[in-house]
C-alpha cells in the first residue's frame, strides 16, 4: 500500500481531524460512505462562523493563506461557514455579516473529497488543526475589507 493511501497519512489527515470532532467518528464515516452529510458539533475543536456565500468568496481572497482555515459552502442556501478557534466568537461580535454559532451547534459536513447534500468544501481541513484567524476574518468582512499591512504575516 502506498504511503498516500494509508490511515494517518496526509491524504486522510483532514478526514481524521474532522471526524475527531464528531462524538462517534464511525457514524460520520458511515454517513459519508452512504453519500450523505455528517452532523459535526461545534465547540470542542472549532466554532462555525456563518456568512453569505458571495461575501465569503470575496473574503477568501483577502485572508492570507497562512491565516485561512477550512471553509464550507452551501450554494443553494447562499451561505458558507468558516471554522474558527473555540472561544474566538467575541472577536467577531461587531461584524454584522458573520454569525458565530454556539458550541454544540451541528455543522452538516460532506466528505472532504466530494460534494454531498449540496455542500462543498471551498477550503478543506488539512489535518493540521489550522483554523481561520478571527482577526483576519473580521478584517476581510469589515468596512475596509482587508488587513493592515503589518498583519499579513
Amino acid at each position: 500500500m502506498s504511503t498516500s493511501t494509508r490511515r494517518g497519512t496526509p491524504r486522510h489527515a483532514g478526514r481524521e481531524w474532522l471526524t475527531g470532532a464528531h462524538p462517534t467518528p464511525d457514524d460520520a464515516l458511515r454517513s459519508w460512505s452512504a453519500g450523505g452529510l455528517a452532523p459535526v458539533p461545534t465547540g470542542r475543536l472549532w466554532l462555525a462562523a456563518e456568512a453569505p456565500l458571495l461575501r465569503t468568496v470575496v473574503a477568501m481572497q483577502r485572508v492570507p493563506p497562512k491565516r485561512l482555515g477550512p471553509v464550507l459552502a452551501y450554494p443553494e442556501a447562499e451561505c458558507a461557514w468558516w471554522l474558527i478557534p473555540p472561544g474566538a466568537a467575541h472577536q467577531l461580535d461587531d461584524i454584522t455579516r458573520l454569525t458565530v454559532h454556539p458550541p454544540g451547534w451541528p455543522l452538516y459536513c460532506p466528505p472532504l473529497n466530494r460534494p454531498a447534500g449540496g455542500r462543498v468544501w471551498l477550503e478543506r481541513p488539512d489535518g493540521s488543526g489550522r483554523l481561520t484567524d478571527p482577526i483576519a476574518l473580521g478584517a476581510a468582512f469589515g468596512p475596509a475589507g482587508c488587513l493592515p499591512a503589518e498583519a499579513h504575516g
